[in-house]
Order: C-alpha cells, then structure tokens, then sequence
C-alpha cells in the first residue's frame, strides 16, 4: 500500500510544495496569455515587428516568468526575502525620481509614453532597440514587500536608529511608538504617492489603495489608518494646489482630471460624428476613439458563448488590444463564460492567499501574500472594469495575461514569493501535525475487547447465568 501511494506522487506537479491551487493559477494564467495574443495579433503590428516576432517574444517571457517562479519559489528562507524587501522604498524612490527628473544617464533615460513618463528605456531609442523597464510595475510590488518588512521589523524592536536620536531633548518626540510608524511606515507611502503623480493619476491611485489596504492587513490601529487616508487627501490637495499655481505645468498629468475629454462626455466621439468624412479631423478623431469605443464594441460582439478562438474582427482595427483591452478581445471570442472564468482565477487567487496568511506564524510572511494577492487580483479587477468602460481610462494591464515583459517578470516575482511562502508555510504544518499526539491511537484496537466478548457470548463459552 505505501509503494502504490509513492508511485502516485512521482509525477512533476506532485513535487511541486507550493500551493497546488496558485501552480493552477499561475500556468492558466500563462496559457490563456500564449492562446490570446497568439488570436489577437493577426496584423502587421509595426514596421519591425511581425505578429510571429509578438508570439515568440511572448513565449521567452512566459518562459522566463515561469523560471523566475521556479527559482524564487525554491528559497526556503524568510531572512532573504526580508533582506531585499528592506530596499523596497529606496528602490522605488530611486526609479520614480529618475523618471520625475526625465534623467539620461549613460544608456538609461526615462522615456514618455502616450505623454507620460512611466519607462526607463535601457539602450536604443524608443521601440527601436533596447528594452524598456516600467517603473510602476515595479514599485506595486517592491513597496508592498517593504511594508511588509517595516511592519515586521517594527514589532520586532527594530528602528533603534531613531530611538537613539531622540535621546537627544530636541529630538524627545522621535521616541514614542506612534512617531517611529509614521517615520518608517507612513510616511514613505505618502512620499511614493507624491513621487508617482507625475506618471499618472490612475497609477498613483492604484498604487496609494494597494499600499494602504496592504497596512490594513498588516493590522495597524483603525484611527492611524483614518489618519493616512487623512495626510493622503491633505497631500492630494497641495499637489492640485501647485498644478494651478504653476500654471498647470508641475503634475501636469493632473489634466485629466479637469479635462472635458475624459470626464463626462467623450469629446472625440462628438467630434468624430459632426466631422465631414474623409478629411483629416475625421480621421484624427476616428483614431482617439478607436481603442475606447472598440473595447466596448468587442464586448457587445462576444454574447455569453463568444465568437470562437480566432474570430474576432476588433482586431484589426485596435492596433494594440493584446496590452490595455486583452479582456475585452477575450470576452469577443470567448464571450461572457470566458470572462468569468478569467474572473474566477482571480478571485481563487485572494480566496487562497487568505489561507495561506492564516497558516503563516510570521508577520512578514502574512503582510507580504495578502498584499501581493490583493495587488495581483486589484489590477485584474481594474483592468477589467476600464475594459467595461467602468472608471479611469487608464493602462493597467491584465496580470499574466496582457503582452508586456516588465509586468509579466514583476508579476511572476509577486507569484514566487507567494509560491515560496505557501511552501515554508506548508512545511511548519507538516512538523506541527506530526509532533500532534492523534487524537485517537491505534496501537491497540479499541474494539477488540468487545468483540472478543461478543464471540464467546454467541459460542457460549464462559456464560455465567449469575452475569445475566
């Protein structure tokens, strides 16, 4: 019997340590991303790229993110995640304020994109060579990891550095507990906020929740939680404050809150319909409206069934719908099924994450998955409901599913601590289960005494008239 169930776990998924559910999750996610662009880059999309150059850039990236899993899911050592998480707000500090300055140094330079500064480009120039890195992929996950750090590090006794300063009477009010929070938790939010504005408005809202439903996790006090969303609108309030005053030149991404062009009405589209055909504001027009009024037209065509794998037509008139509408095409060849399927990883993916911070004895570990999880699942509910038309127009993409090399590597770095957490996890329930005593032992049979009475009652051996 114990050489059958050896031979059944022999297989390759069977080693595997980590979460069974999230290994699902991951290599759905990487299927269904390989099928859909595969479907939905049937032009020529550029100049220099062919739709099969797309498809084999993919594959390297899924290949890529998928050993990149493997190998941070191996680490079996809290300490190293801490130790790189404690870099977390320098690093993202450092990345926004090199795209903030428009920064050229060497063959890195910051770079634009659709107006705003979001990339570091490293080597070539634009699309043409070279590869470019989004910051902001990278600062969703390296701040979640760093609240997660400081928050352990914090209930551990850590932070000395500022309690010796307020040894010092000048500096007295530096020591108390509530002081050293906002020194080394709080405040690096609001900075990471202030310092993401500039890259846009969607991406600092969606950075400023993520960071802040990853403090609720971390268990902090109700009022000090009301009190950051507090300092956040107060610092919300004097970046708007500079963007008048300046004229609307510092945090000019702040357009589009005040723009007619993405509030209310679509001005585009009201220019599109009163422009005369064939002229050049009719197809100025045609081509801002293309993306947005496409997304909703491919959902309205897909129907509950789709229209099968291949059939899509808004392909060939949005030019980039593998990246910011990747669902929409989804939902046009595989209808509304597919998208609740898509919506059901997601969701499976917090319902997960929720248990494996229950099991997990470390504050760092439980801060670090439920905040992962929450960031991965946010941005496919975010991308999901600008897709629908739902909120600010922004550039999120579809985790693990959308074309991009920087947010599928970052996203597959978020898949593998979690993986490598749920492992170390695993493991300490293995031990405790086994050190449990059971609660039932069957060294002895418990029921052999009674059936030995009963068989020597039917036999009559032993009967006793007095026992009657």
């Amino acid at each position: 019997m114990e050489t059958r169930y050896k031979a059944k776990n022999n297989g390759i998924f069977d080693r595997l340590a980590g979460d069974k559910v999230v290994w699902i999750i991951v290599l759905m996610l990487c299927l269904i991303s390989l099928v859909a662009i595969f479907s939905s880059t049937s032009q020529m999309v550029t100049a220099s790229k062919s739709r099969i150059d797309i498809i084999i850039g993919q594959i390297k990236t899924i290949a890529a993110g998928l050993a990149l899993v493997f190998v941070i899911y191996k680490i079996n050592r809290l300490n190293i995640f801490k130790a790189f998480s404690s870099l977390g707000f320098i690093v993202s500090l450092g990345l926004l304020l090199f795209i903030d300055t428009h920064a050229h140094i060497g063959p890195l330079h910051a770079e634009p994109i659709h107006g705003a500064w979001r990339v570091i480009q490293v080597g070539g120039a634009g699309t043409q060579g070279g590869f470019q890195i989004h910051v902001f992929e990278i600062v969703k996950v390296a701040m979640v990891m760093y609240i997660a750090w400081a928050v352990d590090y914090y209930k551990r006794g850590g932070f000395n550095w500022q309690r010796r300063l307020a040894d010092s009477d000048k500096l007295s009010f530096l020591g108390s507990e509530l002081a050293i929070r906002m020194v080394n938790i709080y405040l690096p939010i609001l900075i990471i906020c202030v310092a993401s504005l500039p890259g846009g408005n969607s991406n600092t809202l969606f950075i400023a929740v993520v960071m802040f439903v990853t403090v609720i996790i971390s268990g902090a006090p109700a009022k000090e939680i009301f009190g950051l969303g507090g300092l956040a609108f107060i610092a919300l309030l004097c970046c708007v404050g500079i963007y008048f005053a300046s004229d609307r030149k510092v945090f000019s991404r702040l357009d589009t809150f005040f723009s007619g062009s993405r509030i209310g009405k679509n001005d585009n589209v009201e220019v599109f319909m009163n422009a005369r055909k064939g002229t050049n504001e009719y197809y100025k027009s045609l081509d801002m409206i293309r993306q947005t009024e496409g997304e909703k037209l491919a959902i309205k065509r897909g129907g509950v069934f789709g229209k099968g794998p291949g059939n899509s037509l808004l392909k060939y008139s949005v030019p980039i719908m593998y990246e910011d509408y990747i669902f929409s095409f989804f939902i046009e060849e595989y209808g509304l099924i597919g998208g609740i399927f898509l919506i059901f990883l997601y969701i499976s993916l917090l319902a997960r994450g929720s248990l494996i911070s229950r099991n997990c004895d470390d504050d760092f570990a439980k801060i670090a998955v439920g905040g992962l999880c929450v960031m991965i699942a946010g941005q496919a509910m975010m991308h999901i409901l600008v897709n629908c038309d739902v909120g600010l127009r922004t550039g999120q993409t579809l985790p693990l599913i959308s074309h991009g090399t920087s947010s599928f590597i970052c996203f597959s770095i978020a898949f593998g601590v979690i993986l490598s957490i749920s492992r170390m996890a695993k493991k300490k329930l293995d031990r405790e289960a086994a050190k449990a005593d059971p609660l039932i032992s069957f060294h002895e049979d418990p029921l052999k005494g009674s059936l030995d009475d009963l068989n020597s009652y039917e036999s009559g051996d032993n009967f006793n008239p007095t026992d009657i």
